[in-house]
């Protein structure tokens, strides 16, 4: 009995444990010399900062962090993110993961993280343009900024404000750098941005789920067959990456998205959610509730436990733990949140034989336009300038040759398609869905090809772990 309460009472892994705990596994898998290993799991530096601000005639003190867990490539990348649970361990996983991520969807970035301890929803938004310049001030001034060398990005609490307001202070701090703009991405469309950058998360999740159910196999391990059309989905946070993940895969892919859950509780429809209706609601009464035509359960978590082919989490970290894991009852597991099934709960997943598309893959929507976004900064010209009209006069020459030697007039709506030179959305959406397809299709061929690799995690980071290990012996570890 007495070993039974030890062992109930064992301190459950932090999130950077959990990180490293399923690096290991990779690591076992690839055999790497343990020095090697240890290089490419430790955290190269991380940068605490304090720093007051005059809010309403006092002084507050706000701290934050900036982790930079490799520079094998640079610059290295990765979002900040203003909460108030935020500390030092979990800026270090999700820099370790930023790490990984890039490697897996062929990024040429180094993983980086940033936090600053606040409830920005307590502060107005001057205050909030305050903080986050003087944020930007401490991270520049120690060289945790630069368009080079670390560049940051929207996170949970932040957004294309927050970006812009940074960009702002880094052009003022050093105005001799023309590349200034390239010091932060998620930024305006006006200020540097560029489209579908917004949205490149979500859309990365829908492009995640369409390249998976391409693959008869895995689909079939899950316990489904067919495509998504008509799948029922249950989606865990209606933030910017679930909402639209949850709009795209419902309005375009024909999935059911059954249950949104949030943190004021959950809403379920068997029949389906108009996700749109959902998101507009919360926007107005700033909670669930009482949301018309659907069943309201306060608990929201619990809600992860219900059948469904497709869950989605969205939202934060270990939200499927070892204590609920047993009970889910999802056919396949889509993280489009920052490690939201803990290291404990994950062993428990693959016991059961549930199969989790992991976040290193799934939430890498973002820092792929983010790259995209990034060059055309550096470049200074709007993707699609040079081209658009060729490919259009290129594409009248073809409609007037097909008409003239078939005899017919083309459909209007073929010819539009025909006559249209690719936008700069157009662009980032190909590279986008490229680098998710590409991406898995690498994922599922080392999961197929090697017998130790038992889970699409593992295949993952092994993928990861392998072209940032060349990048280590290549050149020289020093």
């Amino acid at each position: 009995m007495a070993s039974k309460n030890k062992n109930n009472n064992k301190k459950p892994l932090s999130f950077r444990q959990s990180v490293d705990r399923m690096v290991d596994r990779a690591l076992k898998v690839l055999d790497i010399d343990p020095g090697t290993a240890a290089a490419i799991k430790s955290c190269n530096a991380v940068l605490q900062v304090s720093f007051p601000v005059m809010i309403r005639g006092k002084v507050q003190v706000f701290r934050g962090w900036r982790a930079l867990h490799s520079s094998h490539r640079l610059p290295a990348k990765g979002g900040i993110r203003y909460a108030a649970m935020v500390d030092q361990d979990e800026v270090e996983a999700l820099a370790a993961l930023m790490t990984y991520k890039c490697a897996l969807v062929d990024v040429p970035f180094g993983g980086s993280k940033g936090g600053l301890i606040i409830e920005p929803e307590k502060y107005t938004r001057d205050e909030l343009q305050l903080i986050t310049r003087r944020f930007t001030l401490e991270l520049a001034r120690k060289g945790f900024l630069n368009p080079a060398t670390n560049v940051p990005a929207p996170d949970m609490g932040t957004g294309q404000r927050e970006m812009a307001w940074i960009a702002d202070t880094y052009k003022h701090l050093f105005p001799e750098d023309i590349n200034h703009m390239a010091c932060v991405t998620g930024k305006p469309v006006q200020h540097g941005g560029i489209r579908g950058r917004t949205e490149a998360t979500g859309r990365g999740v829908q492009y995640a789920l369409q390249e998976f159910f391409r693959h008869p196999g895995i689909v079939k391990q899950a316990g489904m067959s067919g495509g998504l059309d008509g799948k029922r989905v249950i989606i865990q946070g209606l933030g910017n990456v679930g909402y639209h993940a949850a709009k795209f895969l419902s309005e375009q892919d024909g999935v059911k998205v059954i249950a949104i859950i949030e943190r004021t509780g959950a809403v379920i429809d068997k029949n389906g959610l108009n996700v749109e209706d959902v998101f507009r609601y919360i926007v107005n009464k700033q909670s669930v509730k009482a949301f018309p035509g659907a069943e309201y359960i306060e608990d929201g978590k619990s809600v992860l436990e219900m059948p469904c082919d497709v869950l989605i989490p969205a939202c934060l970290e270990a939200q499927i733990t070892e204590e609920n894991a047993p009970r889910i009852q999802a056919k396949l597991i889509a993280e489009a949140a920052n490690g939201p099934v803990t290291f404990a709960a994950d062993e428990i997943l693959r016991q059961r034989k549930i199969v989790v598309l992991p976040d290193a893959y799934v939430n890498a929507g973002g820092v792929i336009v983010s790259y995209f976004e990034w060059i055309r900064n550096l470049s200074h010209i709007r993707f699609g300038r040079m081209q658009r009209r060729y490919d259009e006069l290129r594409g009248q020459q073809y409609v007037a040759l097909l008409e003239e030697h078939a005899g017919v007039k083309i459909p209007e709506k073929i010819r539009d398609s025909l006559l249209g030179g690719a936008d700069e959305v157009d662009l980032v959406r190909s590279g986008l869905e490229d680098a998710m397809r590409t991406g898995f299709q690498e994922i599922y061929q080392n999961y197929m090809d090697n017998e130790d690799i038992s889970d699409l995690r593992t295949a993952a980071f092994v993928v990861a772990v392998r072209k940032i290990s060349r990048s280590y012996l290549d050149l020289g570890v020093y």
